[in-house]
């Protein structure tokens, strides 16, 4: 687990530092990700790509990974301490959450959100 896990404390630094060239790179090409802020699913990394640039015109979110452990399915789930802001810097969500990785080949094959 510990390059999976090295790959996501990466992930999520260039996250936060908004580097969204340097995350989707470590993306499957075709990927599946939880929209988190619309609900459902984006595909492929342009999918992404194009969820990211959405969201961040519109809230300032920071995710912090807190815990690393893997399912029963082999997959990684990370608590985060999420913090969400609106562009103005007032705080509209602090909570924990869980994310769950799929890693195929040291690519994100597949992110969910917990409960979503």
């Amino acid at each position: 687990m510990s390059h999976e896990v090295e790959l996501l404390k990466l992930l999520y630094d260039r996250f936060n530092a908004r580097d969204m060239e340097t995350v989707l790179t470590a993306m499957h090409e075709d990927v599946v990700w939880a929209n988190g802020m619309e609900g459902g699913y984006v595909r492929g990394r342009e999918g992404v790509r194009s969820y990211w640039t959405r969201q961040w015109a519109m809230i300032d979110p920071h995710v912090e990974p807190v815990e690393f452990s893997i399912g029963s399915g082999g997959e990684v789930v990370v608590e985060v301490h999420q913090i969400v802001r609106e562009l103005q810097g007032d705080v509209i969500v602090d909570q924990m959450v869980g994310h769950i990785f799929q890693i195929e080949n040291g690519l994100v094959k597949r992110f969910d959100i917990r409960g979503a």
